[in-house]
């Protein structure tokens, strides 16, 4: 183990070194041979780690969902070339060439703070076994043997015996309880953030092998964290259950500020938005400015969540613009009071009523009448002629171009008949002759 520890002194030194700093002002205030003092140390060197590793964070959470778009693409690929593997993993890498992603982005946050917890371990097993190791000298390893949290000794393991538990002066119960329940947080925090990514922060529309697989892990985490948890130093546990708490509220705030396209966070977010802005009237920062420019230049790739968003926008007389801002409309939707009924000035627009069939027939039998021309009556009033003109005759034979008039009006259509009838002067008409038997 000696060896071990020499070989990565280049890490173990500057993590037992950040340890004693913390100690130094932790024991001034608590005491430096408690648990407090100790217990907060590690607790310290992990908010350093887990802050100098936000930079890398971001970059996962960009590889995530860069991750999830390619999804599916990348399902189109084992489809077509699921009989030649070597053709498919070639094409894969192309994928990611040209999209410039990298699956190992995800991970990096785990792979970065992995050397300083293997670090950890070896400084709280030197310290179980009492060994002294990077800048911790005698004083400091007696000071941390004496440290108990909640009367379990730092260096203390679940799977110690009675002897060893002795030698640090604790009982194996206290050992084991206290292990356990940090072991089962421990599991149960890495649980729930796993769950909170897959139940709010993924885009359900797409169904990848990639969901399945972090289903699984879901289920799989936390079941490595209780098998290797047993094996772990009461410290370590301090580490690991500290780094995933912290873990949990960094992922809680993404979630809410900025969620994965196309997820029901997502859809919670840009409902908060909208009554944001009109409340106010446009948007109040930077990140609501990014979020709003993001969705504008999607322009018809925009998600159901998404264009829902700029619809409302809409209804309210306001427009989203392409750098973020929200101003007002120039159509200007119909004003609404509050009970819901439009406000004066506005005219709500009204759909035309059915007609019948009965009346649309009327209406074009009164179209037709109209564009028929119109018989001239005969009047039965003497017109103006020349003095030495008969007067007309009012015998039956006289008559004749009433008829031929009658029959012109009744050609261009079913009105004509009455027209024509209409037109025809009151008084004898002449008979009709007798049909030929």
């Amino acid at each position: 183990m000696d060896t071990i520890a020499s070989l990565f002194s280049f890490i173990t030194t500057p993590v037992s070194w950040v340890i004693v700093q913390f100690h130094k002002v932790y024991g001034a205030l608590f005491g430096a041979d408690t648990g407090w003092a100790w217990g907060l140390s590690i607790v310290s060197l992990v908010i350093l780690i887990r802050i100098c590793l936000i930079p890398l964070f971001v970059k996962q959470i960009k590889a995530t969902r860069a991750m999830q778009t390619l999804q599916p693409e990348m399902k189109k690929i084992q489809e077509r070339y699921k009989n030649d593997k070597q053709r498919q993993s070639e094409e894969m890498m192309k994928l990611y060439k040209e999209t410039g992603t990298n699956p190992l982005s995800s991970c990096l946050p785990i792979l970065a703070q992995s050397p300083f917890f293997f670090a950890l371990y070896h400084v709280l097993n030197s310290i179980a076994n009492n060994d002294t190791i990077g800048v911790i000298n005698e004083s400091l390893l007696q000071s941390a043997q004496k440290a108990h949290i909640f009367g379990a000794p730092l260096a203390a393991k679940f799977t110690d015996s009675s002897s060893d538990l002795v030698a640090l002066d604790a009982s194996l119960t206290t050992v084991r309880v206290v292990t356990a329940v940090m072991i089962v947080l421990m599991s149960a925090s890495q649980f729930y953030t796993q769950r909170q990514l897959m139940t709010k922060n993924v885009d359900t529309t797409v169904k990848t092998p990639f969901m399945q697989q972090q289903k699984m892990l879901m289920y799989v985490f936390p079941v490595m964290f209780a098998v290797f948890g047993i094996n772990f130093p009461v410290g370590v546990l301090v580490y690991w259950l500290t780094t995933n708490v912290w873990t949990m509220g960094q992922q809680m705030y993404v979630i809410h500020n900025n969620p994965t396209p196309g997820s029901k966070a997502q859809a919670a977010y840009l409902e908060r938005l909208f009554k944001h802005v009109m409340r106010h009237g446009k948007t109040r920062n930077r990140r609501e400015r990014t979020i709003v420019k993001a969705i504008v230049a999607k322009g018809r790739d925009r998600n159901e969540h998404e264009r829902k968003f700029i619809t409302g926008l809409g209804k309210e007389g306001l427009a989203a613009q392409s750098d973020g801002t929200v101003v007002k409309s120039e159509v200007s939707a119909v004003a609404v009071a509050e009970d819901g009924t439009p406000t004066p000035g506005t005219p709500k627009r009204q759909q035309p009523k059915r007609q019948t069939k009965a009346q649309r027939q009327s209406g074009a039998a009164k179209t037709a009448d109209e564009d028929e021309p119109k018989a001239e009556p005969t009047s039965l009033i003497k017109s103006d002629q020349p003095e030495d003109t008969e007067p007309e005759s009012t015998e039956p034979e006289d008559t004749k171009p009433a008829a031929g008039a009658k029959k012109a009006a009744a050609k261009p259509g079913t009105g004509g008949r009455s027209k024509a009838q209409s037109g025809q002067r009151k008084g004898q008409q002449r008979p009709k002759s007798p049909s030929k038997k």
